[in-house]
């Protein structure tokens, strides 16, 4: 398949950034990161998954804001004021990472509301906590949500996470996790125009496990796919790697992981980090350790034209045999 999906390089930066349970410091610290990053030569920028609060489910309520109707109020939502502030400030396009997001159904909920369903939550009794469940769906929906700004601070595109972490890893590694007891999964694959370089595709973590979702996004032109995600220590050396490494092989893009950096303090979720960038011939191009790191990549035309001059797969695939799932978005 002949390609000019990418148009000139571009330099990728992934901020794989330590947060705590503060909002406001959290959003502080992000800003420094993205102007690093922005000062190190780079022109798309991306931060972690769940980079302005704690992740898991005990958090997303307490965390959440109103996006909706766009652009929201300062006070609604002071996590999106602030993307496009740095996006504008350092005059790069910024993947969000993402964020707990709240839709209120019409009558929006009472203050005491909320706060109880929080307090059960925290309470590890289970009765009390499947009622806090039942409380926080009524109250409305919650989504996990990745927003993308433009370097003059405008959004260009929200994804709702569409597949929700919902497993059960039995043995003395093993994790239970289940997003769907309080998020709500959103439906769009999501493709944003980046004006001068071309298609990327952004969804999160869980979503890069279904190879139908990156092939609709790179069937449809992009360049790189990019995962905001925060694999943990049982998933993450299982298989954070290799799922990279397979969309781009399958996809002959660029793919890029973005985690947070990990904090093994009591309580709190231990992602994995290693956030990575690997070719389109599923090369790691770099890859972080653990800690705090910003780190780079140079995204390259002519690399994805050499992948796929050298094999290939869009002239050899059989749409007599098997149907093309990007097709069935139309």
């Amino acid at each position: 398949m002949s390609s000019k999906l990418l148009q000139q390089p571009v330099k990728l930066a992934l901020i794989q950034l330590a947060t705590g349970p503060n909002k406001t410091t959290n959003l502080s610290h992000a800003r420094l990161k993205v102007l690093e990053a922005a000062r190190g030569g780079a022109s798309i920028i991306v931060l972690p998954e769940c980079f302005n609060s704690p992740y898991g489910t005990q958090h997303f309520p307490r965390y959440a804001e109103k996006l909706l109707p766009s652009p929201p109020t300062p006070e609604e939502s002071p996590t999106f004021h602030a993307l496009s502030q740095m996006a504008q400030e350092s005059k790069t396009y910024l993947i969000g990472g993402s964020i707990p997001e709240y839709e209120p159904h019409e009558s929006p909920p009472s203050d005491t509301a909320t706060t109880t369903t929080i307090q059960s939550k925290d309470e590890n009794k289970s009765k009390d906590e499947n009622k806090g469940k039942d409380e926080t769906k009524k109250n409305g929906k919650y989504y996990n949500t990745s927003l993308t700004f433009s370097p003059t601070g405008t959004l260009l595109a929200t994804h709702r996470k569409i597949h929700l972490f919902d497993i059960s890893i039995p043995g003395p590694k093993g994790i239970t996790f289940r997003e769907s007891d309080v998020l709500s999964p959103g439906s769009q694959p999501t493709l944003i125009p980046i004006p001068g370089y071309g298609l990327i595709g952004v969804a999160i973590c869980y979503d890069i496990r279904f190879p139908e979702l990156a092939m609709i996004s790179a069937r449809r032109g992009c360049f790189a796919l990019i995962y905001p995600g925060a694999f943990n220590l049982t998933t993450g050396p299982l298989h954070w790697s290799l799922l990279a490494r397979a969309r781009a092989v399958d996809n002959q893009v660029y793919v890029a992981l973005c985690s947070p950096a990990r904090d093994m303090s009591e309580g709190a979720y231990h992602a994995w980090g290693h956030s990575l960038v690997t070719d389109p011939n599923a090369n790691v191009l770099v890859e972080a350790g653990e800690e705090e790191e910003v780190v780079y990549a140079d995204l390259s035309p002519a690399k994805i034209e050499e992948v796929r001059r050298g094999i290939p797969l869009g002239e050899q695939r059989r749409w007599d045999v098997y149907r093309d799932v990007s097709r069935d978005q139309d």
